[in-house]
């Protein structure tokens, strides 16, 4: 008996049958993917804005605090960051606050924290707040490398974020409400000489010497840095 490689008509539209129902089902999943992708990217989308506005309404809040305060500062609008004139924290080559650094700090640091954790989706959004030591890079006597040099600045660098760290927790009068949310966050970081201002294609030892203070701000995958920047000697 002879055996045909064809199939029949019946065989051939069961076959039909089955591709088709595998194809309804593929573009019914990329349909549902498509759709809870939007969902997701939309609701990411939203809370992007709030925070951003938010992030936005406390960088205004804060510069008019710190005019009505008559605290010297230059505050980024676009970035949140505060430039504060150099000598203002430590005296050259000591991480010890100055007087003029703590009667800085006294009126500083409350203004900022409570300002910041007045903005409830801010508040509920930060990851960390940031308080980062920076330091020129000219040389110190006695040290022949460069792996030196920034290994001393290092130290320099952390142990004056560390001053401000602990005198803010410990000195100044911020809203004591906040203080378990304070020891949750704060991160204290030494950058040394990795990352100087330059202007005019020339470092600014003034400008380079500098404590920043920075909000790590997230909202699901999202990230921004609000920042404030001291400049010291």
């Amino acid at each position: 008996m002879a055996i045909s490689g064809k199939k029949s008509i019946h065989e051939e539209a069961a076959d039909n049958i089955f591709w088709t129902t595998m194809a309804d089902l593929m573009l019914g999943l990329a349909i549902i993917f498509m759709t809870l992708f939007v969902f997701a990217m939309t609701g990411f989308t939203q809370e992007t804005v709030k925070l951003q506005e938010s992030q936005m309404k406390a960088t205004e809040e804060l510069a008019a605090k710190l005019k009505e305060a008559k605290i010297d500062a230059e505050i980024d609008r676009l970035t949140g960051n505060v430039k504060i004139s150099n000598l203002e924290l430590f005296e050259l080559n000591s991480y010890e606050l100055s007087p003029k650094g703590k009667a800085y700090l006294d009126k500083f640091i409350p203004i900022y924290l409570d300002t910041i954790y007045s903005k409830e989706i801010l508040r509920d959004n930060i990851a960390d707040i940031v308080i980062q030591g920076h330091t020129d890079s000219q040389s110190y006597a006695g040290l022949k490398t460069k792996d030196e040099q920034f290994a001393k600045n290092m130290e320099l660098s952390l142990l004056r974020a560390n001053s401000v760290a602990k005198y803010a927790i410990l000195k100044t009068n911020y809203d004591k409400k906040n203080s378990e949310k304070l020891r949750k966050m704060l991160v204290v970081e030494g950058k040394s000489f990795s990352d100087p201002i330059i202007v005019d294609g020339k470092e600014d030892y003034n400008k380079s010497r500098r404590v920043e203070l920075k909000l790590r701000v997230k909202a699901r995958n999202f990230a921004q840095v609000f920042g404030l920047n001291f400049g010291n000697d």
